[in-house]
């Protein structure tokens, strides 16, 4: 059985060169994981119309994380990581039987502190703040990678 890999992200993404990025690497890493038991990636964007912020934004969320899923809150107090070190923790997860893998990207303000809390790891790409839209590219990015990686593919130099 494939672990399902979810992105679960504040804000709609319009087309444009980010939607371009993220539809680029998504695909890609769907391929590249299906024989691996990876994938496929869905992307789940929520909107809080009323401006409350991320603590507006944290119901929300929650309610389109899978039951069950395990979480990681991409975060800038989260850790960082090398490319090979997410691929193995991606395997990890799959190996022991984790069906839903809940990536989750704040909006502006970032994540509720109430949300973080449940998160079963987070993860950071660095102490910069980045827009949530290129999160999302930076991190289906990283999935493709992550999913080369335990593939053998030279897509991954070091």
């Amino acid at each position: 059985m494939a672990m399902r890999v979810h992105i679960c992200a504040v804000g709609r993404l319009r087309s444009g060169p980010e939607r371009s990025l993220l539809d680029d690497y998504l695909s890609r890493f769907d391929k590249t994981g299906r024989g691996l038991g990876l994938g496929p990636v869905k992307v789940h964007e929520v909107e809080d119309r009323k401006g409350g912020g991320m603590r507006a934004e944290a119901p929300l969320l929650e309610g389109v994380i899978p039951k069950g899923a395990v979480i990681c809150t991409m975060d800038e107090r989260g850790k960082l990581m090398s490319s090979p070190e997410f691929a193995k923790v991606l395997g990890t997860r799959r190996d022991t039987g984790v069906s839903d893998l809940a990536f989750v990207i704040g909006g502006a303000d970032g994540i509720d502190p109430s949300l973080r809390a449940k998160a079963d790891f987070s993860l950071s790409f660095g102490q910069m703040v980045w827009p949530h839209m290129l999160a999302r590219v930076m991190l289906s990015e990283q999935l493709y990678r992550a999913a080369s990686i335990l593939s053998g593919s030279p897509y991954h130099r070091v």
